[in-house]
């Protein structure tokens, strides 16, 4: 049995820490099932494959186990090992420390410097070598993304070929949910490799923008690429949301979203029955997305579609010029504007002019690579969640431990002991989900440098004050995607419930994860406390087409709810107006 909450131990040879970007797919608390069988379980070792697949190092740096840990959790939060991606980006060639900083950390303030932890062995020509030639043939020379397709291709077979749970005995469905482990490892390594090769082609294009005098052009050749995944579910709301304009559909969206789902397929309406018919296979698949949708414990959309109705509804009143295919098209044009305007200063330079067209290509392949390979994972998530699920109704009840959402305060060696005398878990489990939640109110530190602090001395959210932003204040945070909106600030922390949302608003979010994205699409411009140029939101708003500003500081505190504000994404800015 485990120690709980989870603590683990840190390294003393790569002791930096962060919450950056992990704090974006995965925002809430580990819970114990998911921490020994599902994500941490598996994406550790996947991501470990990946910086060796990378050329960066070998094996052997991980053979003292408290030597690496690439994702920890401390205090059940996950951090990413920051020294190792530095050490990434040290030996890898035109990368630096300080790029990978930039991508990951934005401009939060209280970053101990790489200077501060520099190691002897850190600049290795032999590792160089060989992460140049990872550079030049997996990144820049990659055409296709056909290994991600074979992923895909596999994880919809397992999703077609789900048997009836119901049916599947205790020791079959657990089978089942630790079966996928050599899938996952895979799938999350893949996820790893594309995120590391993306985040080197961004890094390329803002050096390349620089060098020929044009660097706000960095963000806009990344913007509008198309064939984004994680931008598939605002497309299909979308279009669900004019279906919804039907009247007799819009009748019992007009009666609120509680319980919208159950009053839709209760219709004897042929319009209603048109629209359910829609809406399902919409939820067939993207049935894995919700909040937080790492956790396999997190409501989805399939486990509760209300959750994606509630969506539906705030995009009802978006007006049809705003749809965001046509601002993703807008997007593309700008992109194809930019990349014109630079291949004509570099026309007179043949190797200039060919290192900016194998960099042009990289960044928009890994970017989709790298949805692709994230959505796949969460794809196979899912059906841990299911399993998960189906077990806990079998240990629920008062005979058992209560609450079947229990089941994920049980590490997975304790599961077949669970299952044989619920009963002898009741208090256990029930004490744990007590810690459990009670973490949602700590704020975990952003960076650990060394040994992180006891939970008991995280402060509580719900006691966080930050002095609201005044008339003419400017806040500062770091471009995500060009372009100035102007219009209602609505601080929401929670994308369970979108109702503040109108068409037009400004979305102030503390950080996004991918069941964010369709709130994107009512908003006007985005901003979010935590991120940087490669988190998720800056990918998403730049698919989309709206501005966005990340890593402004405490922005759901200080920008006061209802003010109306103007957002400058080329800027990096947010004004209180």
């Amino acid at each position: 049995m485990s120690t709980w909450p989870l603590m683990d131990e840190t390294s003393k040879l790569f002791p930096l820490y962060s919450r950056a970007n992990v704090g974006e797919i995965f925002p809430d608390p580990i819970t114990p099932l998911n921490a020994s069988i599902g994500f941490q379980h598996n994406l550790e070792p996947g991501w470990r494959d990946a910086f060796v697949a990378c050329g960066v190092w070998d094996d052997d740096l991980y053979e003292d186990q408290v030597a690496f840990n690439v994702l920890p959790a401390f205090g059940s939060y996950l951090y990413i090992n920051m020294s190792l991606m530095r050490l990434f980006g040290v030996r890898v060639p035109g990368m630096t420390a300080e790029a990978v900083d930039l991508q990951y950390f934005g401009d939060m303030p209280g970053i101990p410097s790489y200077e501060s932890e520099r190691r002897d062995f850190d600049e290795n020509p032999d590792y160089e070598a060989k992460a140049g030639a990872w550079l030049a043939e997996q990144v820049l020379g990659a055409t296709d993304l056909a290994a991600y397709d074979v992923d895909r291709a596999e994880v919809e077979q397992v999703r077609r070929e789900r048997p009836d749970l119901t049916a599947l005995s205790d020791a079959e469905l657990i089978a089942r949910m630790t079966s996928f482990d050599t899938l996952l490892r895979r799938l999350f390594k893949h996820h790893i490799e594309a995120s590391l090769k993306s985040g080197v082609g961004l890094g390329a294009i803002a050096q390349l923008a620089e060098a020929v005098g044009q660097p706000e052009k960095a963000l806009t050749l990344v913007a509008g690429l198309g064939n984004v995944d994680s931008a598939g579910p605002s497309l299909g709301m979308w279009d669900l949301s004019r279906a919804a304009r039907d009247p007799e559909v819009a009748a019992l969206f007009d009666e609120g979203t509680k319980g919208l789902y159950g009053k839709l397929t209760a219709s004897g309406s042929g319009a209603v029955k048109s629209f359910v018919t829609k809406l399902d296979s919409f939820l067939t698949d993207w049935d894995f997305r919700g909040p937080a949708e790492w956790e396999i414990r997190a409501i989805t959309w399939g486990v509760d579609p209300d959750l994606a109705l509630a969506t539906i509804d705030r995009m009802r009143g978006v007006v049809d010029s705003e749809a965001p295919a046509i601002k993703s098209a807008q997007k593309s044009t700008e992109r194809d504007e930019a990349a014109t305007a630079i291949r004509q200063m570099l026309a007179a330079d043949a190797d200039a002019s060919g290192q900016f067209e194998a960099v042009l290509n990289a960044s928009a392949l890994w970017m989709r690579g790298r949805e692709r390979a994230r959505t796949t994972a969460a794809m196979l998530m899912h059906e841990l969640r299911l399993g998960a699920l189906e077990l806990g109704r079998r240990v629920a009840g008062d005979d058992g431990v209560g609450d079947a959402r229990r089941i994920f305060m049980a590490f997975g060696d304790e599961l077949e002991g669970l299952l044989a005398d619920p009963a002898a878990f009741r208090d256990v489990l029930a004490e744990r989900e007590q810690v459990y939640l009670d973490l949602f109110d700590r704020v975990p530190p952003f960076v650990v440098a060394g040994d992180p602090t006891p939970v008991s001395e995280w402060a509580r959210r719900s006691d966080e004050t930050a002095d609201a932003a005044t008339t003419g204040e400017v806040l500062a945070g770091v471009p995500a995607c060009g372009g100035t909106a102007r219009g209602r600030a609505r601080v929401i922390t929670d994308p369970d419930d979108p109702s503040a949302l109108e068409p037009g608003d400004i979305l102030i979010a503390p950080i996004t994860d991918p069941s964010w994205t369709p709130l994107f699409v009512a908003a006007s411009a985005v901003v979010v406390n935590v991120g940087a140029p490669f988190s998720h939101a800056a990918i998403v708003s730049r698919e989309l087409g709206i501005p966005c500003v990340v890593s402004v500081t405490d922005a759901t505190k200080r920008i006061p709810d209802g003010a109306h504000i103007e957002v400058d994404g080329t800027t990096g800015t947010v004004t209180v107006l």
